[in-house]
């Protein structure tokens, strides 16, 4: 597999003028408030137009919908994330914004690793793996890279922040 594994979507430009003060707005306590606020919103949107837009996009934020089955319900959870690629695999971890408690999505995927992912039109499945150790470290700083919020996020919590690779089956 090569790097064409996942479709690049994303619009907007991360050179935008409104990058650097979105960002350093969902760092702030508000600012998360508000980006958590805007989730339904933003997995309508992604949604309707099969992970080809994003409230994220004009800021060039690479955004995919995860699909996940239920760990206690079975059914299908939908969840808009940011993610980075790291060579053929996309990369996502589960900061909640910080909050004391993992996402849902993330016990839902280490109870049933294989999932999906939505992006540029297409439902693509995907397996899950956990990343631990110097490989979580150093994709994480990649992710404060792309978000500095990522640095506060994980100064919010006393958790150990679940992150996983994502590859396509």
């Amino acid at each position: 597999m090569t790097d064409t594994a996942f479709p690049d979507v994303r619009w907007g430009s991360d050179t935008s003028i409104l990058r650097r003060p979105a960002t350093a707005f969902a760092a702030t306590r508000l600012g998360s408030w508000t980006i958590r606020s805007l989730a339904g919103v933003d997995r309508r949107l992604l949604t309707r137009s099969k992970g080809r837009f994003t409230v994220l996009g004009p800021i060039g934020a690479p955004t995919v919908l995860l699909n996940t089955v239920g760990r206690r319900s079975g059914q299908r959870r939908t969840s808009p994330l940011l993610y980075i690629r790291d060579g053929d695999r996309l990369v996502v971890v589960g900061s909640n914004f910080g909050q004391a408690h993992h996402p849902a999505w993330t016990s839902n995927l280490l109870a049933q690793p294989e999932a999906s992912v939505t992006m540029a039109g297409h439902d693509i499945p995907v397996l899950a793996t956990q990343v631990t150790g110097d490989e979580k470290d150093r994709l994480y700083r990649q992710f404060v890279e792309l978000a500095g919020a990522y640095a506060v996020y994980q100064g919010r919590t006393d958790r150990d922040l679940r992150m996983f690779v994502l590859t396509r089956r």
